[in-house]
């Protein structure tokens, strides 16, 4: 199970100001009007995240403060030496906050995102501030922007106000050509901070950022060895003598350049809004720190941005946030996201209890620095999920299909070619964690006992669906990648006879009664399991079946919560005292998500739009952000009102990702004038 921190939530509803357009102002008012006609709880306000590839920013839109600022866009750097059951080493955050106009009365400073972009406004009634970490700039980089009213009194004037996060240690002013700087360093914290002036009277305070009207500033973080000159010197080059305006400005452009023309038709302005924004979102939480010796995360991608829970590389969510990638179109950050999954390393941590089979893959998520970590669940269990090695050859067949781009197969990596890697240490170790079912002899075969996509501790270990299905369809992906890119036909015929076997075993192990399983073993939690819509949804045999789809579906209702959406599984937890306990009785929007895509593969038209509407509303009410989860049973851990965003917040893979995808696959499915089956 996922552990969550608590994230700071606030009672806010977002609100237009005079930099918005009309028509957002409009799109705004009329869904708050059909938040309260609808009786949808309007949900607590969200962080807001800024970031480029290199580091990650935060903002409460509540209070208008700037909360973070992340040395490295990943909540762990590495493990703790001699602590494998530890999280790891901590990413440096360098604020507690940077507060505008800190003696304004509260709730007068809001903020949202500006069109659908990273880029964060804040405002109060006498000035704005821009906030954003610039893609167009290969370090990190944190830009602040201050504009004030010219007709603002004095008094009501905006300052910025920072309060460090670590104690100021030293703080030495350096001049490079036409840029003053300042180098700000912090008691034990191995990074410094570079400070750079930007607005015209811009003052700089040793003990932090008095900002005089109008001024402006960016935070550059440096590592340990980065020379500060060079620094600046970069960033002089970047700016190029532009005002700040001028630099959001063209970031803005840049980003909305970046962008991949939508293949879909939207119902309405709030998906279109909800679509850009995750778009967005899969962008911010995409590692560009380059490889060097002790880092291999370039590519990389986050589960949820900060200060959502764990803001770390699991290899299931970035699977599904890949895949949200290729279907866009955006073909160089899902090549980068392949390659990441290659050159991870060390990996392979697990070896004796994937029956010794040596794997490239992780078996559950990575350290910032691209090392494997198959620990985290805090109960001194490691997990080891095999439906991970599946979903990453899945990702691998849907990017090679979409992209004509053979050389991908040939690139060099960690363990070789990238065709080479996947053969032999994603295939081979999956192939052998298979055992036969019903039993020994020819037949059928499944996976071997894990943790699988809710990941369960290894205590909990059994047969999951998901991991068996996963198998199935990674390697017929791969057994099409063999084929049809690397014309390794002995692979792929050996392929071909392992996929009818797991197709025969499956079918045996899973599908009992007329009912579809989550679990081999019997179990109350799993029979009825939100993992098996998604499998239902790839639209592989032995599921490429109407009447199972449809009683799979009818048997979600036993999933329904008090917040109108679904839980995940059916928690069989008794004790309060236990985490899972509250957890696993939250909605989650992955189950909404995958549910609705189902409803639609079996003509639920009605029912499936219902889902996503209620989604996109949600989301819309939130600046287009969406959460792992809403409150269903509130409670310390999951504060705020049945239906609040709560969990691990903003998603990636399973929130903007998964979003994505089911636009996506709305645009395939046969459309129909009405709902042929009624719940």
């Amino acid at each position: 199970m996922r552990r969550l921190r608590a994230a700071p939530t606030a009672g806010y509803f977002a609100r237009a100001t005079p930099i918005v357009e009309t028509g957002c102002i409009m799109r705004i008012v009329i869904l708050a009007a059909l938040a309260s006609l609808l009786a949808l709880p309007v949900p607590a306000a969200s962080h807001l995240v800024t970031g480029n590839g290199y580091g990650f920013a935060v903002v409460q839109p509540d209070d208008a403060r700037i909360t973070r600022f992340y040395a490295h866009p990943y909540s762990f750097t590495a493990p703790v030496p001699g602590k494998p059951y530890a999280e790891g080493i901590e990413t440096t955050n360098f604020l507690d906050s940077i507060a505008f106009n800190p003696r304004a009365i509260p709730g007068r400073n809001s903020a949202e995102y500006l069109d659908d972009s990273h880029i964060i406004r804040i405002h109060s009634s006498s000035a704005s501030a821009f906030v954003f970490m610039p893609f167009s700039f290969n370090r990190n980089a944190l830009i602040v922007g201050l504009f004030v009213q010219p007709a603002s009194a004095p008094s009501a004037r905006p300052r910025f106000a920072v309060k460090w996060a670590h104690p100021l240690e030293s703080s030495q002013a350096i001049a490079v050509a036409d840029t003053q700087a300042r180098i700000l360093r912090f008691s034990g914290i191995s990074e410094s901070l570079l400070l750079i002036p930007l607005g015209r009277r811009s003052s700089v305070d040793p003990r932090g950022v008095q900002a005089a009207i109008g001024s402006s500033f960016a935070l550059l973080p440096l590592e340990p060895g980065d020379d500060p000159i060079a620094a600046v010197k970069d960033f002089a080059v970047w700016r190029f003598n532009r005002t700040v305006s001028q630099l959001l400005q063209r970031e803005l452009r840049q980003f909305e350049a970046w962008r991949a023309k939508p293949g879909v038709h939207f119902r309405n302005n709030a998906e279109r809004h909800l679509w850009r924004q995750s778009e967005t979102m899969l962008r911010i939480a995409q590692s560009r720190e380059p490889n060097t010796p002790a880092r291999h995360n370039n590519g990389m991608i986050v589960a949820c941005l900060p200060d959502g829970v764990y803001f770390t590389h699991w290899v299931r969510d970035m699977a599904w946030a890949t895949v949200a990638l290729i279907r866009m179109g955006h073909q160089a950050e899902a090549r980068a996201a392949i390659l990441a999954y290659f050159n991870a390393q060390p990996t392979g941590k697990m070896r004796a209890l994937t029956n010794d089979a040596d794997y490239q893959v992780s078996v559950v998520r990575y350290f910032g620095n691209g090392e494997e970590e198959p620990f985290f669940t805090g109960e001194g269990q490691p997990n080891v999920e095999f439906d991970d090695w599946g979903e990453v050859l899945w990702a691998l067949g849907e990017y090679l299909a979409q992209f004509n781009d053979p050389a991908l197969l040939a690139t060099q990596t960690y363990r070789g070619s990238v065709y080479g890697s996947a053969r032999d240490f994603i295939v081979k170790p999956l192939l052998a964690n298979l055992e036969p079912y019903p039993g020994p002899g020819p037949g059928g075969l499944i996976v071997a006992a894990d943790t699988s996509i809710w990941e369960e501790h290894q205590a909990d270990k059994k047969h999951f669906a998901f991991s068996t299905f996963m198998a199935m369809q990674g390697l017929e992906s791969f057994r099409v990648v063999a084929t049809r890119d690397a014309r390794d036909l002995a692979v792929a015929n050996e392929l071909g006879l392992t996929i009818r076997q797991l197709r025969q075993g499956f079918s045996q192990a899973f599908i009992r009664d007329g009912h579809l399983h989550g679990t081999l073993e019997p179990n109350p939690k799993n029979d009825i399991d939100g993992a098996l819509l998604p499998m239902l949804n790839f639209g592989l045999a032995p599921l490429d079946n109407q009447m199972l789809a449809r009683d799979t579906a009818a048997r979600m209702e036993q999933l329904r919560v008090a917040s109108g959406g679904y839980e995940r599984v059916k928690s069989n937890y008794t004790d309060p005292a236990i985490f899972e306990y509250w957890y696993e009785r939250q909605e989650f929007v992955f189950t909404d998500l995958s549910l609705a895509e189902l409803d639609r593969r079996i003509h639920r038209n009605n029912d499936a739009g219902a889902i996503l509407s209620r989604v996109t509303r949600k989301a819309a009410a939130d600046h287009n952000i969406i959460p792992e989860m809403y409150v269903a049973l509130p409670c310390k851990l999951f504060p705020g009102a049945v239906g609040a965003p709560t969990g691990a917040t903003p998603m990636v893979g399973y929130g903007a990702g998964a979003y994505i995808l089911n636009l996506l696959a709305r645009e395939q499915s046969p459309s129909t004038p009405a709902d042929t089956m009624k719940n």
